[in-house]
């Protein structure tokens, strides 16, 4: 999912969307996009400051990715992200980082269905052992209905959530130098909810063990909940 090639700021090639990255993807969990914050795979020419004092910006030209298959045969029947002319998808952000945390925003503009969407980040290390952090999105477009229907959100590659906004919280606590715990809760305006929790142990240097359980509903629809879980054996070297 990744190749690109990096020069001072500049990157070129596909990788993760910056309207993604610039706020730093969501807690440190498995499930964290069960409400979604933002695109993943696209091919991208970008650049990013980074100031000697914490401060950063960048922006990127993206070219998207994602199809639709509108009659069901199987096939695509147009790309739904993926530029359809000389003209590509925009994003732009800053942020800003102290021993304290960090603030981050970011907005991305989608030249196929012109719309747009925005996030703000906010970081906070609240003890040696405990870190909080909270994040809100906006976009355009939404309960529009021009392309599937009355009722229903427009395409826009960046604000995939349900509605015009969403929230995303979490936080993580050092349990011993082993042991950490994650959790995340995120929201959206179309009532869909979700709460994932997990524990990253760390059996050796470089070999962890992550359980994880989350939960997700939709408040306007009946049995519309569910349970789910991962068990993740990670080696690294």
């Amino acid at each position: 999912n990744h190749g690109y090639i990096e020069l001072g700021g500049f990157r070129l090639g596909r990788t993760d969307s910056l309207f993604t990255t610039m706020t730093n993807y969501a807690g440190d969990i498995l499930a964290d996009d069960i409400v979604p914050y933002g695109p993943f795979d696209t091919n991208q020419i970008a650049y990013t400051f980074t100031g000697g004092n914490g401060f950063s910006a960048a922006v990127a030209l993206e070219e998207g990715a994602g199809s639709v298959d509108l009659d069901g045969d199987g096939d695509a029947d147009y790309d739904l992200y993926t530029i359809d002319s000389y003209v590509p998808h925009v994003v732009a952000g800053v942020a800003f980082t102290q021993g304290w945390g960090g603030i981050s925003a970011v907005v991305g503009y989608d030249s196929n269905w012109e719309e747009w969407a925005g996030k703000v980040r906010l970081d906070v290390n609240a003890t040696e052992a405990i870190s909080l952090w909270a994040m809100a999105g906006y976009k355009s477009g939404a309960d529009d209905g021009d392309v599937f229907g009355p009722g229903t959100d427009n395409p826009n590659f960046y604000g995939q959530w349900g509605g015009d906004w969403a929230v995303w919280g979490g936080a993580a606590f050092q349990i011993n130098e082993k042991a950490k715990f994650n959790a995340q809760l995120s929201y959206d305006e179309a009532e869909n909810f979700a709460a994932v929790a997990n524990v990253v142990y760390e059996v050796v240097p470089g070999f962890a063990v992550t359980p994880e359980v989350n939960y997700q509903d939709n408040f306007d629809e009946d049995d519309a909940d569910g349970v789910g879980g991962w068990l993740r054996f990670r080696r690294s070297f």
